[in-house]
């Protein structure tokens, strides 16, 4: 069976590599390995969203949801030194090289767990079970569309239900992985959704924290 990024335990033979994130206001170098997402180069759709994004909140809560390695985790710890950076993906190996990499960058405020599920920004936090969910200041992702349908649905209602109420999510999507047909799913589920910005065949979609839940 081919194995995915998307898989929790690769089996592939490591073969790690070095890849070059070059934004405007940055520049890391981060490691990679076989078996995650855009192991060869810095994804396109990651360098558009980080390119369009208005800077992070100052303070709070940031959150790259599905991390790999790192690049847009560590975008918004280099942005937002004074806030607490979660990144979070399903990949062991993946989330691993992240560490590895805000470490390498010196960037401490940024911290990596394995999961899909938001009760992770309750332990980064400390906060006990009991007590009212932490609150997301924002949230960054290019998500994985080719988890399927359902499965993508269901991760992002139920990170975005945790964005604080001026809270934005900002996604990355390709058009023809079906950006524009996501978009019209988000607002059908009350969440406000504005494109903001198109190129190379990608969508940058704001997601605003949700007006009401039925």
């Amino acid at each position: 069976m081919t194995p995915h990024y998307f898989d929790p335990d690769p089996q592939t033979g490591s073969e790690p590599r070095t890849v070059s994130l070059v934004l405007p206001d940055l520049y890391l170098p981060l490691r990679t390995d076989r078996a995650m997402f855009s192991a060869d180069h810095v994804d396109l759709g990651t360098r558009i969203l980080l390119e369009t994004v208005p800077p992070p909140p100052r303070q709070g809560t940031l959150v790259d949801l599905g991390c790999g390695y790192g690049p847009i985790a560590l975008t918004m710890a280099s942005r937002a030194p004074q806030a607490s950076v979660l990144g979070v993906d399903v990949n062991e190996r993946a989330v691993e090289l992240a560490g590895y990499n805000a470490h390498q960058n010196h960037l401490y405020n940024v911290d990596f767990k394995v999961g899909s599920d938001p009760m992770l920004v309750d332990d980064h936090l400390d906060v006990q079970a009991e007590q009212a969910p932490a609150h997301i200041a924002a949230l960054w992702s290019n998500p994985p569309i080719r988890i399927g349908k359902p499965a993508l649905h269901h991760l992002l209602t139920t990170w975005l239900a945790r964005l604080a109420p001026t809270a934005s999510a900002h996604l990355v999507v390709q058009r023809n992985l079906g950006a524009d047909t996501l978009h019209r799913w988000l607002e059908t589920q009350s969440y406000p959704c504005t494109r903001i910005a198109s190129r190379s065949g990608y969508r940058v979609l704001r997601v605003d924290a949700p007006t009401s839940i039925t």
